[in-house]
């Protein structure tokens, strides 16, 4: 019995430590209502697979527990099936925990709408990062890539390099897809210039932006000390300022301020007057669709 146990003892410890290399907890969900009328079975299955393919997978060495988990969230709005082609709008929102608190911050809040793929009912995603597969298993590897590059740039400075490479050759192999959302050409808002955007050595100080922010700032207000991380915050958006005098309509900019646009407003309702009006006067800069909104901050009381 004792040399029976510790083999069986040996691979508990070794499937255990694979669980713990899994990085992603994202939840998935597949809406199919505008598609009333075919099989349902179909869209179950596409929802288990996306699951699998994304939480069960090793997608890189790091090694992370449980509760270390990246939490996403992937909602999928079916809008057309002809056979084994679907195609709709995919939805991703990425979080992260604040040091100490007991809430997290959004990281990145997305909406694809080039998302078109073949798919046939119990179908096993295979993904090869070197190669074009298919554009299901490519758009899912990309966002699952670009989530960590932003997830840990967001606790070391441009700490997410190497997955913002590995997203980088998920796009060069899916230049030769039919489908649209890879190529420059294609549009100036797609998972092309999605990338470039944070891989351009000009828009460089976003990603320090990131770091400062999350690290720097919400984690350090996490931590008690309210002031000094709501200065390293109003010092990091000066990064954002900077990207946003180079080139005011760059892609990413509109998705940072739906990203956050939320969080910021309910850090600077509170704070001292001149640090408000220093934040305010970059937000209505760069969103300044909603500048109106940041002007009732300065209206706010201490």
């Amino acid at each position: 019995m004792k040399r029976l146990f510790l083999p069986l003892l040996l691979l508990v410890c070794l499937i255990a430590n694979s669980l713990s290399a899994q990085e992603l907890n994202f939840d998935v969900t597949v809406n199919s209502k505008q598609v009333s009328g075919t099989d349902q079975r179909v869209f179950e299955s596409l929802q288990e697979s996306i699951i699998t393919f994304l939480n069960n997978r090793v997608w890189t060495n790091i090694k992370l527990e449980e509760n270390e988990r990246i939490e996403g969230a992937i909602a999928i709005t079916v809008s057309n099936r002809d056979g084994n082609n679907i195609s709709g709008q995919l939805n991703i929102a990425v979080r992260r925990p604040v040091f100490n608190a007991s809430i997290t911050t959004p990281l990145f809040n997305y909406v694809d709408n080039d998302f078109s793929f073949e798919y046939i009912e119990g179908q096993q995603l295979d993904f090869n990062e070197n190669m074009f597969m298919s554009n299901l298993t490519s758009l899912l590897a990309f966002y699952a890539y670009y989530s960590m590059g932003i997830y840990f740039d967001s606790f070391g400075l441009y700490g997410g390099e190497n997955f913002f490479e590995a997203a980088e050759k998920v796009v060069d192999a899916a230049q030769s897809a039919t489908e649209p959302g890879w190529k420059a050409f294609d549009s100036n808002r797609n998972r092309y210039w999605l990338l470039e955007n944070m891989t351009n050595e000009t828009f460089k100080p976003l990603r320090q932006y990131v770091y400062e922010y999350h690290r720097l700032g919400l984690d350090v207000m996490g931590n008690g000390k309210i002031d000094e991380g709501r200065n390293a915050i109003t010092k990091s958006l000066e990064c954002v300022k900077q990207v946003y005098s180079s080139k005011p309509n760059l892609y990413y900019l509109t998705i940072l301020c739906d990203t956050k646009r939320g969080e910021w407003k309910s850090i600077y309702s509170e704070g001292p007057q001149q640090e408000k009006t220093k934040a305010v006067n970059i937000f209505r800069d760069i969103d300044a669709s909603h500048a109106e909104e940041y002007e009732q901050l300065l209206n706010a009381r201490k």
